[in-house]
Order: C-alpha cells, then sequence, then structure tokens
C-alpha cells in the first residue's frame, strides 16, 4: 500500500484531508472516499483534491467504524488488567471506533459520578469513543434498582444497563428494570446464568466435562433466564438484550421470541463462533470464559443464527486479566479473553471464509446494529456523503498467527495465540482522525508516529 499527496501538500495535520482510493464498499464495488473536517464529504470514481493525503486502498474493504456493545475496560479500579486508554488502544488496534464499557468496575458504574468519570476518561484518550453501560442494580448485587434515571440523564446519556457478570436473577427486579428503561428508550442487557444451576462450574457440561471430572454448566442455566426474561419482555413491552448467547437451545428461544414479536436482541462473541469445549482438555485457563465454550454442535448453530439474523450482532466480551490471574490452576483461575484485536479476524475466519455471510452482514453486525441497539448517534452510518468518517478500512488477505505483539492493552488473555487467522485491520479512522495508519496503531491519535 502506498501513502502519497496530491500536488500542492504542505506538510501532515491532526486534521489533513484524507482521500482513499479504490476501497471496497463494505466488499461490493470499489469507490474513492474523501475525508475532511471528520467527515466523508464525497464518494466515487476517479476523485482528487489538491493537498490531500492520498491512500491507496485498493483490495482493502471499507467498513463504517466498528461498535462493541460489550467490552471490559476495568477501569476505574482494576488498572492493572486495563485501563480505558490501553482499551482503547487495543479497540482502535481491531478497527473499532467505538466501545460500550460494562459497569463491573471499583466503583461499580451505578451512579452518575461514575459513568461520566468513564465518559471523560474516554474522550480524553481519544481513540474510540467509549460509551459507558450502567449497572442494574446498586453494587451489581442483584437487591435493588440503581440510579438508572440519573444515569440516563447524566452527560453520559447512559442508555444500556447491565449487570454484567452477574444475572439479574430476580424476577420482580427486573420487570421493574424493563419498566423502568421504556421512559427513556432504554434497554436491559442480561447474562443469562441462574446462579444455582451453575453452582461450583468449571466448563460447560457435557461428555468432556464429564471425562475431566469437571463441574458441568448445564446448557439450561442460560436457557431457562432467557426463557423467562423474553416472557417479561414481552409483558411489559419493553427491550431486552442478551449478552453472550452461546447454546443452540438460547438460539431457538431468540428465534421463537421474535417471532412473536417480542422487542428483543442478541449478541454472540467471536470465541463462541470458533472454539468448542475440546481446548479445555489441556487445562489451558485461556480458554475458560463465562459463558463456557459449548458443543460443536452449538458453535454450529450460533453461526446459523448469526446468519439468519437471528442473532443481532458480534461482541467481543473483551475481558483482560493480568497474569497471574491465568497461570493457575483451572478452578482458580478467572473467565475471560481479550477479543478486540482479534474480533473481526474470527469473523472473517468462522463467518465470511466460511460463506455464511458477507461483508455487508459484517457492517451490520459489528457496526451499524450495535449502535442501534445502544441508542449511539454518530456510529454504524452509511458510507456516503456527509456522514461522521468513523472507518475501517481492512485488509481480508494476509493470513499469518496471531501473537502478542497483535495486542496492544494491559493483558495477553487471547486464545488465539498462535493460532493462524485470516486478515489485517490496515486504517482505522474515529470521527475523521486517524488512529491506526498503515496496519501500525498511532501513539497518539492523528499524529504519525
Amino acid at each position: 500500500m502506498s501513502v502519497s499527496r496530491d500536488a500542492g501538500s504542505a506538510g501532515t495535520t491532526t486534521t489533513e484531508t484524507l482521500l482513499f482510493r479504490g476501497a471496497q464498499l463494505e466488499g461490493s464495488g470499489a469507490a474513492d472516499l474523501l475525508v475532511e473536517d471528520g467527515r466523508i464529504v464525497e464518494v466515487g470514481p476517479g476523485l482528487s483534491r489538491a493537498g490531500a493525503t492520498v491512500v491507496d486502498a485498493a483490495g482493502l474493504i471499507v467498513l463504517p467504524g466498528l461498535v462493541d456493545l460489550h467490552t471490559h475496560l476495568r477501569e476505574p479500579g482494576y488498572e492493572a488488567s486495563e485501563t480505558i486508554l490501553s482499551g482503547s488502544r487495543a479497540a482502535a488496534a481491531g478497527g473499532y471506533t467505538a466501545v460500550f464499557a460494562m459497569p463491573n468496575t471499583s466503583p461499580v458504574a451505578d451512579t452518575a459520578g461514575v459513568v461520566e468519570q468513564e465518559l471523560a476518561l474516554g474522550e480524553a484518550a481519544g481513540y474510540v469513543t467509549v460509551q459507558p453501560i450502567g449497572a442494574v442494580t446498586v453494587g451489581q448485587k442483584g437487591e435493588r434498582l440503581a440510579e438508572l434515571g440519573a444515569m440516563a440523564d447524566s452527560r453520559a446519556r447512559v442508555r444500556v444497563f447491565s449487570d454484567d457478570g452477574f444475572c439479574v436473577w430476580d424476577p420482580l427486579i427486573m420487570r421493574r428494570a424493563l419498566e423502568y428503561v421504556k421512559a427513556f428508550g432504554g434497554v436491559i442487557a442480561q447474562h443469562a446464568q441462574d446462579p444455582r444451576l451453575t453452582e461450583g462450574a468449571q466448563m460447560n457440561e457435557g461428555s468432556v466435562s464429564a471425562e475431566l471430572g469437571l463441574a458441568g454448566w448445564p446448557a439450561v442455566a442460560e436457557e431457562s433466564i432467557i426463557a423467562r426474561d423474553v416472557l417479561l419482555a414481552e409483558h411489559v413491552g419493553s427491550r431486552l438484550h442478551v449478552c453472550h448467547l452461546s447454546t443452540a437451545g438460547s438460539v431457538e428461544i431468540i428465534r421463537w421470541a421474535k417471532r412473536r414479536g417480542v422487542d428483543v436482541t442478541a449478541e454472540v462473541t467471536p470465541h463462541h463462533l470458533l472454539l468448542t469445549d475440546e481446548l479445555v482438555r489441556d487445562y489451558d485457563a485461556r480458554y475458560k470464559v463465562n459463558p463456557p465454550l459449548r458443543r460443536e454442535e452449538d458453535v454450529l448453530a450460533v453461526r446459523e443464527g448469526l446468519a439468519d439474523g437471528t442473532i443481532d450482532i458480534v461482541a467481543t466480551d473483551h475481558a483482560p486479566h493480568p497474569a497471574e490471574s491465568k497461570a493457575c490452576e483451572w478452578h482458580a483461575a478467572a473467565n475471560g479473553m481479550v477479543g478486540l484485536e482479534s474480533a473481526l479476524r474470527v469473523v472473517q475466519q468462522s463467518m465470511v471464509d466460511t460463506g455464511l455471510i458477507t461483508w455487508g452482514d459484517v457492517a451490520r453486525v459489528m457496526s451499524r446494529e450495535p449502535a442501534r441497539i445502544g441508542r449511539l448517534a454518530g456510529h454504524g452510518t452509511p458510507l456516503t456523503e456527509g456522514h461522521p468518517a468513523s472507518l475501517t478500512f481492512y485488509d481480508p488477505a494476509p493470513v499469518r498467527a496471531f501473537t502478542t505483539a497483535d495486542l496492544r492493552g494491559r493483558s495477553a488473555n487471547s486464545p488465539y495465540l498462535g493460532r493462524e487467522l485470516p486478515g489485517e485491520v490496515r486504517w482505522t479512522l474515529h470521527q475523521g482522525t486517524v488512529t491506526v495508519a498503515d496496519g501500525a496503531l498511532l501513539d497518539a491519535p492523528g499524529v504519525r508516529a
């Protein structure tokens, strides 16, 4: 790939005009894109602009900037694992321009003050839009509703609420939460896990857990909560979002609920699209995650569900941990995987290269729909004139092993280390500001290293 300038240029600035030539618009026809003052100002063949930085984008797929509805940034409280700055850098490296930050921080993001602090830290970092998610209950303890209205009215304008990591198990509290957020168009994002059915669970319940002698996590622990909650959402006429759906039965419940007209959406993680519980046989804690890796049959079912629209989006559930939380016995290891830098590559391998979805579908499930569900303006917008220039330019051709050199956060608990994955993010623009240029993450957004 080459980068040059049209005649008349006079140096690089953070507000430079960028002309990308020959990119494939969501994998379809090639066109040039002219970016200026944070917006797409022209799309079409044979564009030119004096003084513009010209990027040869032939062979690259341009997508609306990726949006992750499920990211753990750990700050405040757990900065040894991740910070909003380091997580934002990891997101930009993976092609993301917006992430929704989960509330399991210390203090928990259950007040207007905490979510406004997270918003300010994201703005200061500058790599992506950081949109806080508020806790449903105080301290994520499941006992009483948090300050949902105050968080919604705050400068962070929270519209997604979740106790992720904990299920809102009390049906009355779940009903009240669903009713409350209706007033301002909010959504409750449920971590579907019946706590009584998963006490002491170490991995997916099945033949592998039986062979290894590990306590199993049954699929019904997820499916029973989803079934209950879609009925509650239907009853009160509110929006429900199901986090990290992982079983074939869960796909069928969501399919059934959508046929009934329930306002429910669902997400699947990249790792549940690719990895199975067979990987647990080596007791490598990189593969310990919540919900657990499931059977091959479940992987195939969630792929089908994403392909046919039953599952609405891909969300990373990026969950960084320091090395000592994973370099220990399986039963003591923390749940979670980092996933921002690898997500697009995994989706290419599991969904695009298998012929299940197109690049236009990728734009839908990794940008447009997450932005719509989260009510996040300025993201997931069409690749047409006048829209914000939050963009991802991706090369699907390379195939190489994923390594620690690909990671930009503070933690290295990736399940893909050493695994060959296709593709590479070449450019990321956040509202017109370059964060990744020629495949290199910039030390400061918009400033070439």
